[in-house]
């Protein structure tokens, strides 16, 4: 495979073409790629450095933050222009992301889709940052000082993107001792202290009344499926496929007793089924339990649901709960399975090819863009590579 480009990261091109892409080729589909956002910027210089920015992020630059972007493609004399325009510049990152949205979801809106909820840990020196403190840190697997962010994304059968992001902001910053660090890294005001599964459900309420993207599934790890709060003030009508822990009770029938899904999953008298699932490198076999259960709320028997068990050939075993119909294919479930993944696969890209985790700014408005601005690259790549594959 050769590809001829020198500014732009090879990992990225790999994944958009087996062809040859030229920096040139590449340089004019950002081009136009980006224009759709003119409007919102309005001016002239904004619009030049917001293309540097995004131009920086699709680079080969080993960190991607204000600094090294601007020094690379401005000179010295940029830095202070490109961080004003990061961190001060009054166009609306609202506005911005509605334009966004409505190219993802022109995109790669499915019939299948799947909108999925996580959180990803970005680690972070210092405790000026905005919203940082010691907590635990996925990507590290331990307590480390860092920040969290909750995200939506979708996916389908057409590709997949983050759709929203908002920073959890600790409930300590909300104290008067915390007052005047949150001025100065430019809380708004109106923001108030709310779980990370608090501010899930309000992407995904909104995400649901914007109406733009075809939603079969509502997806999420057991962090959310546990949350009997959070799973019962999903939107009326919405198709949730999410994991649970193992400890999770359940109801095989209503008359009988509680029992853990780990428990279902050792009960030999449920027998499991081999099930070929597609992945990049191929179908790869796993067993399957899926059992009709009823959840279990105040110690006693409520609304049917499957159960969904799967055993990885390494001998993981992942639950899941579904409020899909009765007669919901397997299939379906199947499928359901798979889309839940694609969100671990965007914070991947973004955050080892396109400087997701790079911010190195302690303010608020400066971060959320500088995700928003990633959003949007990464959309470019998967808008590339999609239109590449139509061309061939």
């Amino acid at each position: 495979m050769r590809i001829t480009s020198y500014e732009y990261n090879e990992n990225l091109l790999l994944k958009w073409q087996r062809d040859i892409l030229t920096e040139e080729s590449i340089t004019a589909a950002l081009e136009e790629f980006l224009s759709s956002y003119n409007d919102v910027l309005f001016d002239k210089t904004r619009i030049k450095n917001f293309k540097i920015y995004a131009k920086g992020l699709l680079g080969t630059l080993d960190r991607k933050s204000i600094e090294p972007i601007a020094l690379e493609y401005m000179g010295s004399s940029g830095v202070r222009t490109l961080q004003n325009f990061i961190t001060r510049s009054n166009f609306s990152n609202d506005v911005m992301l509605t334009e966004y949205q409505n190219k993802l979801t022109t995109t790669i809106t499915s019939p299948n889709g799947m909108l999925s909820i996580d959180g990803s840990s970005f680690v972070k020196k210092g405790k000026n940052s905005v919203g940082v403190q010691r907590q635990y840190c996925g990507r590290l697997g331990k307590v480390e000082n860092c920040q969290e962010v909750v995200f939506a994304a979708y996916a389908g059968e057409n590709g997949y993107g983050i759709v929203d992001r908002e920073l959890y902001i600790p409930e300590k910053w909300f104290d008067e001792e915390h007052e005047e660090l949150k001025n100065k890294c430019g809380v708004p005001k109106d923001k108030c202290f709310k779980t990370k599964n608090e501010i899930a459900l309000e992407m995904i309420d909104g995400i649901f009344k914007n109406g733009t993207l075809n939603v079969k599934w509502i997806g999420g790890d057991a962090a959310f499926g546990c949350d009997h709060k959070f799973v019962d003030s999903l939107p009326e009508g919405a198709s949730y496929f999410l994991g649970i822990p193992k400890n999770e009770q359940v109801f095989l029938a209503a008359e009988d007793s509680v029992v853990t899904v780990e428990a279902v999953a050792k009960n030999d008298s449920i027998p499991w089924e081999e099930v070929g699932f597609p992945t990049s490198k191929g179908v790869r076999n796993s067993d399957v339990k899926i059992v009709r259960v009823y959840n279990c709320r105040d110690a006693a028997p409520n609304e049917e649901s499957w159960l969904y068990i799967r055993r990885f050939p390494d001998g993981k075993i992942r639950y899941s709960m579904s409020n899909a119909l009765a007669n919901v294919a397997k299939s379906e479930l199947h499928e359901a399975a798979t889309l839940r993944w694609p969100i671990e696969q965007c914070f991947e890209e973004c955050k080892s090819n396109l400087g997701m985790a790079d911010f190195e700014g302690r303010s608020y408005g400066g971060f959320m863009r500088h995700l928003l601005f990633v959003m949007i690259v990464h959309l470019f790549a998967t808008s590339l590579r999609l239109s590449l594959k139509k061309t061939k």
